[in-house]
């Protein structure tokens, strides 16, 4: 099992930027791909982002553009920088870890707002 703890958010107006950062620990397997997932009220949890241990990166098509996800192996730290917001990004941010076992694990949130 893996520990991941996300920070960074907060409040942005519309076309502002933040960048958020998950932090894993407790690791005893390698990680193979870290994602970024968000959850508006409502709305089900989206993939947002994803990037192996290799560097491939993957984007919902709504971000693409926008949001860069980035990882450090070294320091087992995970980024998601986010530029250009809009309202509709506002949503609880979810870091996700897939581990070399094939087991998934999940941080508790960070919650982004974004206002008009």
């Amino acid at each position: 099992q893996v520990q991941l703890v996300e920070s960074g958010g907060g409040n942005q107006q519309a076309g502002g930027s933040l960048r958020l950062s998950c932090a894993a620990s407790r690791i005893h397997f390698s990680i193979r791909t870290m994602g970024w997932y968000r959850q508006a009220p409502g709305k089900q949890r989206e993939l947002v982002a994803s990037i192996t241990r290799g560097g491939t990166t993957n984007y919902v098509d709504s971000v693409k553009g926008r949001f860069t996800i980035s990882r450090d192996n070294a320091k087992n730290m995970a980024y998601l920088q986010m530029n250009s917001l809009k309202p509709e990004d506002t949503a609880v941010y979810y870091c996700s870890a897939g581990r070399l076992d094939g087991g998934v694990d999940w941080g508790q949130g960070t919650q982004v707002t974004v206002s008009s």
